[in-house]
């Protein structure tokens, strides 16, 4: 244990010289005055081995006055201090003592007799000294002293040059639990550590001759500072040796239990979560680095590093605050901590991050580690009266026989967690060099889209949206591109699942809304504009005010705006989400449910939101001639429409024989590039203009 900075109450070299300005001897006795102990400075002043003087009443008897006030004052059981004692000295010349005691008593309270000091004050006597400031001073400092060493908060200790007690107070009794009586003046400090040590007083191991070693050592190593001693009680004691001018030193006792937990506390939350009490990023860097040592000395053994990432977190927090998002969180740890083996090392990286260190021998046996704690985690949670479900992807990474770096395992594991999210989510996949070459193409590709989102390099392009009794446009889908000063178009398809993991979709989808507003505000009234939404989008707060300020900036009226979502945003089933639709479709926004069909519950989203359009999947018309489930799929959705007052749009007609089976099934609507593929705004003037110039000729 490190050492501790020392008490400003009472500094020990204080109370040292207090001590030797207070006295010249100490001397205790029993219950009927009796003398049972004389420090070694009274024989000088007695003129008397004190062998002679042990077992006598006290004050000394020889020749002493019979009304000494001393021994009044000792029957009477009260405190006393610098009482006159006239005591003829075996030489004939006469002394003069000054004499202070109190009574001991036990913890019941059973007088144990008397102890005190004892000063030579003969000089000072003749000098007329009890009359004298000098005296009164002195006096004053005695009062002090004794006043000092019984409030102190640490508890102290006296030693001779021969390790005898000499002089204690009341805070070092209550520090280690003694009795009054267990002390004397005289005893051996090896004594005192002896009934410490016999009565459990350390904990086990601490030995006699470990802990008298340790004063030694304190002793001549005294700038080191505090030597901490540990109590079978769990309390951290702070010992301070300092030795005195002529031998012997002072003892200080101090418990620095709390300030010890409080450091600890501190350094412990440096190192871990303060959630769910896992270790953080930093400590795992240490934790990993000593796994893969150890993975070193064991023939086969590998790390097997494991991110793994929830899914479906956010929209936890979302739907039902971050107070649940918390208790979802310390389930999962709990869930991690009771299906990983004692030696694996779990850690909270951040936000719904966890990462898992295990020691194998198996490869194989890591991927099935991270499928079972995938089970494990995706069962549903009963938080705060309801069921939460969500799901876990996971990266893997194994160290080399070299063992590897933590680091790069960890970021390997990253890697590979994010072409597990890639794959579907709810899996796990394994780190493959080629991963690090695609994430640096990916991190590449991030920065470019930030500087095309700012740089114009976005363009949008339209689909016309045709009615299938006339043949005529209704309305136009805006799809956006990128053109790569290098690469040329870039389909959406490879930038807006990187705009979505980086949250540049809520710029991006608000250039989005206002270029199409602006665009069918220059069309014929009769022309609608479709605009694509992902859950992210909707997900932001902002994401309604920003639709009626596209509106508002380019005069477009709300009917002609048509937001298209996929099932995932009712999937997260969010108030937010719900809400948001709700207020847009009250404004007059048009809402389709694009993709329709391909979801597990997408005829139950009808229920829950009136749409007013659904755009029937491209992949039921593929498959119009090879599958008659398409067809039947397809009458039931536009019957389905019919009898809810949806209208119904089937995508991806490409032939004229999927144009005639989709409008004898009923359908309203098509999309596909049988009619046009997405064309520049342009190229959709000149088809409007077309469109309109046949219909002027017609009427």
């Amino acid at each position: 244990m490190s050492s501790l900075p020392k008490s400003s109450l009472m500094p020990a070299a204080a109370v040292e010289r207090a001590a030797l300005i207070a006295s010249d001897w100490l001397w205790e006795t029993d219950p009927q005055g009796t003398l049972t102990y004389l420090s070694a400075g009274a024989e000088r002043h007695a003129g008397w081995p004190a062998a002679d003087l042990i077992g006598q009443p006290y004050p000394m008897p020889i020749g002493a006055e019979a009304d000494c006030p001393c021994r009044a004052a000792m029957e009477a059981r009260r405190p006393f201090r610098d009482l006159p004692y006239a005591y003829p000295h075996p030489d004939g010349e006469p002394r003069w003592f000054a004499l202070s005691g109190r009574p001991r008593h036990d913890r019941s309270g059973r007088f144990l007799g008397y102890r005190g000091v004892g000063s030579d004050v003969s000089d000072r006597h003749r000098n007329g000294f009890e009359r004298s400031e000098a005296h009164v001073r002195l006096v004053e400092q005695n009062r002090r002293f004794d006043a000092a060493l019984e409030n102190m908060s640490q508890g102290l200790c006296m030693f001779d040059a021969k390790a005898r007690l000499m002089v204690w107070n009341r805070r070092y009794i209550e520090i280690f639990g003694l009795d009054p009586e267990d002390l004397r003046i005289g005893m051996s400090q090896r004594a005192i550590v002896e009934i410490l040590v016999g009565r459990g007083c350390y904990k086990p191991g601490a030995t006699v001759d470990f802990l008298c070693e340790g004063t030694r050592t304190s002793l001549v190593h005294e700038r080191a500072g505090a030597v901490l001693r540990e109590l079978a009680d769990g309390r951290i004691i702070a010992a301070t040796h300092r030795p005195m001018p002529g031998g012997g030193w002072v003892a200080t006792f101090e418990d620095v239990t709390e300030r010890r937990r409080n450091e600890e506390r501190i350094v412990h939350m440096a190192r871990h979560d303060a959630l769910t009490d896992l270790p953080n990023r930093t400590a795992l860097r240490e934790l990993g680095s000593a796994l893969i040592g150890r993975a070193r000395a064991i023939p086969g053994a590998r790390v097997a590093v494991l991110c793994l990432d929830l899914d479906r977190f956010k929209v936890v927090n979302d739907s039902f605050g971050h107070a649940t998002g918390d208790k979802l969180l310390q389930a999962v740890t709990g869930r991690l901590r009771g299906h990983l083996r004692r030696d694996d090392i779990v850690a909270r990286l951040g936000g719904d991050e966890f990462a898992v260190l295990h020691l194998t021998q198996d490869p194989d046996g890591a991927a099935a580690l991270a499928q079972r704690l995938i089970g494990v985690v995706s069962r549903p949670y009963r938080l705060d009266g309801r069921t939460v479900e969500i799901g876990m992807s996971a990266g893997i990474s194994l160290s080399d026989e070299a063992g590897a770096e933590i680091d790069w395992l960890l970021q390997s594991a990253d890697m590979a967690l994010y072409e597990a999210k890639g794959a579907g989510r709810g899996t796990h996949c394994v780190f493959e060099p080629q991963m690090d070459e695609h994430a640096r193409a990916r991190r590449a590709l991030e920065h470019e889209l930030r500087d095309a989102l700012t740089g114009g390099a976005l363009e949008l392009h339209y689909q016309p949206l045709v009615d299938l009794g006339t043949r005529r446009i209704k309305g136009l889908e805006a799809l956006v591109r990128w053109r790569h000063p290098e690469r040329g178009l870039i389909s959406p398809g490879m930038f807006i699942p990187i705009a979505e993991e980086t949250g540049l979709i809520v710029p991006l989808g608000e250039w989005v809304l206002r270029q199409a507003c602006e665009a069918a505000a220059r069309w014929p009234a009769w022309v609608s504009i479709a605009v694509n939404v992902s859950a992210l989008q909707l997900r932001y707060r902002g994401f309604a005010a920003s639709v009626l300020a596209a509106l508002a900036a380019s005069g477009l009226a709300a009917a002609r705006l048509e937001l298209e979502i996929t099932e995932s945003v009712l999937l997260e089933d969010t108030e937010v989400n719900l809400e948001t639709l709700h207020t847009l479709r009250r404004l007059g926004v048009r809402i389709s449910m694009d993709d329709f069909g391909t979801g597990y519950s997408s005829i139950s989203y009808l229920r829950r939101f009136p749409f007013d359009k659904i755009k029937i999947d491209r992949s039921f018309v593929r498959d119009l001639g090879a599958s008659a489930e398409s067809s039947a799929i397809i009458r039931a959705v536009v019957g389905l429409g019919a009898s809810l007052g949806i209208t119904t749009l089937v995508e991806g007609v490409e032939t004229e024989a999927q144009l005639e089976a989709v409008r004898a099934e009923g359908a309203q609507e098509m999309q596909g590039f049988l009619f046009s593929p997405p064309r520049t705004m342009a190229e959709i003037d000149v088809l409007l203009a077309a469109q309109e110039a046949g219909a002027g000729q017609a009427a």
